[in-house]
């Protein structure tokens, strides 16, 4: 028998440690390859066409194809509850059915066909999906009451303020089961490529461990909460919400805040979150454009661009368009109402086509890339970075002030990428090299270079 002084045995305990670590880490980063470089653009159905259907959503799919969409996110696509129902349309986020299509948006049948169609295309589908609570009428509360939360009367419980749902109970093994079951139905019967999980901050961290595992075995999706608590990234989230970042952009645009609370940020980012974990960077959704007058008023006109060059370009970004930014939209949708965006100018799918093109083709860009931040000068009003992964680079250059501002760009810090030909994104223009010294930025000017 080998005996072991106490150091030995404490050297084998912290190997030990670290290999136990390292496995873990490699069961969580499962991210699908197709989706680090990619981008997700989200899609109210109801409000996308005046028919508000699967089949005439379908005829801007070669558009969006064309516009450098890789992830299409549908909006919740199950039938919504009548009890209790908000507008006389109700909330997508109240589901009575989880196994079912919305008849307003079509059949089960339409739904298989835009997914095979878009999958044609060369893109991907998630869809969204509401594990915390349900409607006021889903088939659960006659057939599984012990699914639900009650109340002080013994009732279902409604879920935190929103009336017309009721808050589902993760005590309950068998509703675990049937949840992850459900989201078994539409990976092995649509054949879609991931979810949207919505108030996913409020489901416990072991269900999401034993459901992302079970549903990854089916085939490489892309798991994406709505949350952004490290603890859903711990438990096999492949991206979260910046909701700090996003807030922090809002306050910039609007003047209370300078550049330099990005770098808080993302020191944030990268002390909290494994180093997998993928971000959903956006300048508007469902949500912010409904409630909260994104982008039109928070980032209005000529404000919108550096946000978006950023929120597509920052390290591990993989970003969201919402529906009619590229229009733009410049309205708050209805949520519970009948109110189609009106396609007609798409006086930004230049913009998004260059930048989200530019995502895909450049390995710089991925979202497992690490940035390095360049010094301006004037750091407070000038947000500069570069990323390189092989012999691909992009350099981003934003001025986040609404006047006029000078970034002194320093030799030395330019020296091991400056070093081939590069071509300005957003004006087309090719230079020998990045250009080094006095730059020029007019207000909310951004310049991307690359090669």
């Amino acid at each position: 028998m080998r005996f072991y002084t106490v150091h030995q045995l404490l050297l084998v305990a912290l190997l030990t440690s670290s290999a136990v670590a390292q496995a873990q880490q490699a069961t969580l980063s499962t991210i699908p390859s197709w989706a680090l470089q990619s981008n997700v653009y989200e899609v109210n159905v109801r409000q996308y066409t005046k028919e508000g259907t699967f089949n005439a959503f379908a005829r801007h799919l070669n558009r969006l194809k064309d516009m450098g969409v890789g992830i299409v996110w549908f909006m919740p696509i199950n039938p919504i509850s009548v009890v209790d129902r908000k507008g006389s349309m109700g909330s997508y986020y109240a589901v009575s059915d989880y196994t079912s299509v919305n008849p307003e948006f079509g059949t089960m049948a339409d739904f298989k066909q835009i997914v095979q169609t878009i999958h044609g295309l060369g893109m991907k589908v998630i869809i969204d999906w509401v594990p915390n609570h349900t409607g006021g009428d889903h088939r659960w509360l006659k057939e599984q009451p012990d699914f639900f939360e009650k109340d002080s009367t013994g009732k279902a419980a409604m879920a935190k303020d929103w009336a017309d749902t009721r808050q589902l109970n993760y005590q309950n093994p068998v509703m675990r089961d049937s949840m992850i079951a459900a989201m078994k139905f539409w990976v092995n019967n649509t054949n879609i490529d991931g979810f949207r999980c919505d108030v996913a901050w409020n489901v416990p961290g072991d269900f999401w461990s034993t459901c992302i595992a079970k549903l990854k075995k089916i085939k490489p999706l892309y798991m994406l909460a709505e949350g952004e608590d490290p603890y859903l990234a711990q438990n096999g989230f492949d991206a979260t919400y910046p909701w700090k970042a996003f807030h922090v952009l809002v306050d910039i645009a609007a003047g209370k805040k300078n550049a330099l609370a990005l770098d808080s940020v993302q020191h944030l980012i990268d002390t909290s979150f494994p180093p997998h974990t993928s971000l959903l960077y956006f300048t508007s959704n469902h949500d912010e454009n409904s409630w909260n007058k994104a982008d039109y008023a928070t980032m209005p006109g000529a404000v919108h661009e550096p946000f978006a060059v950023l929120s597509q370009t920052l390290p591990r970004s993989i970003p969201l368009v919402y529906s009619g930014q590229e229009e733009p939209l410049l309205r708050p949708l209805e949520f519970f109402e009948k109110d189609p965006i009106e396609f007609d100018k798409y006086k930004r799918a230049s913009f998004y086509r260059k930048i989200m093109q530019l995502r895909s083709s450049n390995a710089a860009l991925a979202a497992n890339v690490k940035f390095t931040r360049l010094p301006t000068g004037n750091d407070k009003a000038v947000y500069a970075f570069y990323r390189r992964s092989g012999q691909q680079m992009v350099c981003v250059i934003v001025n986040l002030t609404g006047a006029g501002q000078t970034a002194l760009l320093d030799a030395k810090s330019l020296q091991s990428i400056a070093v081939k030909p590069v071509k300005e994104l957003l004006s087309g223009v090719s230079l020998p090299r990045i250009p080094a010294g006095k730059m020029v930025l007019k207000a909310w000017e951004s310049r991307v270079y690359y090669y």
